[in-house]
């Protein structure tokens, strides 16, 4: 395999030498194998994630839960992932990103197989929340690593096709649950969520630490161990020799208008505090906030569909379960077509596009007084599109936007941002909600927040398209 010589070496770290030997890489048969494996888990974890709303509505007549007690049930989980949000990426960044993987998804498979046992609220909210704590500690640092084994041409389609296995799990979720709920009871749902825990085996054993972090963390024999292995399973898969490395990158396909140098604060922050340092404060700022209106929406949405289209409009639970299920299969679509077209537009225009789109659609069904749940169900269907689109290009903008030594703890700052997004969405859903059931009051505020997220990102987010990690992120 090639590797620099004695000369290049000097003038070549070995977080670049690396770097330059992923970017000669073409896709392979490995590269798929791994996003599959890292998919399958982010998968089922989605999946995890959107239950409880359609269990809601039979956990509220099987445990005569309040108001107060269905906000709690909607929440707790969301808090829980949110701690665990911060406490992965600081975890990920010490101590590797496939070991912290594979610690979330085993504490979350134990925990999906203990709620199937719950009988009563309190012990439900404890193993919620601490399913929540792995849920949130495995997107992001899951969606730091894909970006971390994929070269910068194409990177917002590669990554971004691993990333719809999320939403995907968000919609097999919700059609599994329209059909399971009804039939079986919320708890064979929790009980089948849980089952892929045992994949916590598969990704330890498998799936190769990041070449990246080790040659961040100055292991550098393992970095390039890990790197010789990868390049001739890549070789072996598309049967031809690789291209040469390129140790002194060119000029990057899209070149930023101002690339500027890297100051001696920016190359060595490390730590919480260094995502306000320099260039990365303005990109903490700015991706937070798209992070917080884009959930915010999404989650204040899908978390009451269910309960809006079976009190508010007489629904039965069959019914509602269905009409939440619709949007949420929109959703899907929106999130491929931001793949398909997120390395033509760029990143800015995807966040002030679709998170606009949903904003217009949202407000003009507040416009049209949601009269009925065939008018609901068709607009915030089609806004589904902009917000669940919006939100999946996240997974792939933020680890873009930090280098390596804090990749996983900017992830993470998002993930926890995220959280308080889906935490207070429902809430406040809630609150407009039950002010004299007016869902019309409920898509005006969820529209002002998505109009406020695309123009905070149509001003102020940098664009990355097709420029390699170290450039954007020295």
């Amino acid at each position: 395999m090639t590797r620099p010589t004695a000369a290049t070496r000097e003038a070549v770290t070995a977080r670049d030498a690396i770097a330059a030997r992923f970017e000669r890489l073409p896709a392979s048969r490995w590269h798929v194998t791994v996003r599959l494996i890292v998919g399958v888990v982010t998968f089922f974890e989605a999946f995890d994630q959107l239950l409880i709303a359609y269990a809601l509505p039979e956990l509220r007549q099987e445990w005569h839960l309040t108001d107060g007690d269905a906000t709690s049930v909607l929440t707790v989980g969301s808090v829980g992932m949110l701690i665990g949000a911060l406490l992965s990426g600081r975890l990920a960044d010490r101590f590797g990103r496939v070991r912290v993987i594979a610690c979330c998804v085993a504490a979350s498979g134990l925990a999906g197989l203990a709620l199937v046992a719950c009988t009563s609220l309190t012990p439900f909210l404890a193993l919620r929340f601490v399913q929540g704590l792995a849920i949130g500690g495995e997107v992001p640092v899951a969606a730091a690593f894909i970006s971390e084994i994929t070269r910068s041409f194409k990177r917002g389609r590669f990554v971004l096709l691993y990333e719809l296995v999320f939403p995907a799990g968000l919609t097999v979720g919700a059609l599994a649950a329209a059909w399971l709920v009804p039939a079986a009871g919320w708890r064979v749902m929790f009980a089948v969520a849980a089952v892929p825990g045992l994949l916590a085996f598969l990704v330890q054993r498998t799936v190769p630490e990041s070449p990246r972090w080790l040659a961040d963390r100055g292991r550098t024999a393992e970095a390039e161990a890990v790197m010789d292995e990868i390049e001739a399973k890549v070789s072996a898969t598309t049967g031809e020799p690789l291209p040469p490395v390129r140790y002194s990158p060119g000029p990057p396909a899209h070149p930023s208008p101002t690339v500027k140098a890297a100051t001696d604060a920016e190359r060595t922050a490390t730590g919480p505090r260094s995502l306000f340092t320099g260039r990365y404060r303005r990109r903490t700022l700015v991706v937070g906030a798209i992070w917080f209106t884009g959930y915010f929406v999404n989650y204040g949405v899908t978390s009451w569909l269910p309960s809006i289209y079976k009190d508010g409009y007489g629904l039965t639970l069959s019914d509602a379960l269905l009409y939440s299920t619709v949007t949420s299969v929109a959703g899907l679509l929106g999130c491929l077509l931001v793949a398909l077209t997120v390395d033509i537009l760029g990143r800015r225009k995807i966040f002030a596009i679709f998170l606009g789109g949903s904003a217009a659609l949202l407000l003009t069904l507040a416009a049209l007084g949601a009269h009925t749940p065939v008018q609901v169900l068709i607009w915030t269907s089609l806004s589904a599109v902009g917000f669940f689109g919006s939100n999946i290009c996240l997974y792939l903008y933020t680890p873009e936007l930090y280098p390596t030594r804090m990749r996983a703890l900017g992830c993470s700052l998002g993930g926890a941002v995220n959280r308080l997004g889906v935490i207070l969405g429902p809430i406040l859903v809630g609150v407009v909600y039950s002010a004299g059931n007016n869902v019309a009051a409920v898509f005006v505020m969820l529209g002002a927040v998505a109009l406020a997220g695309a123009v905070v990102a149509g001003a102020l987010a940098e664009e990355t398209a097709n420029r390699p990690l170290e450039e954007i992120s020295p």
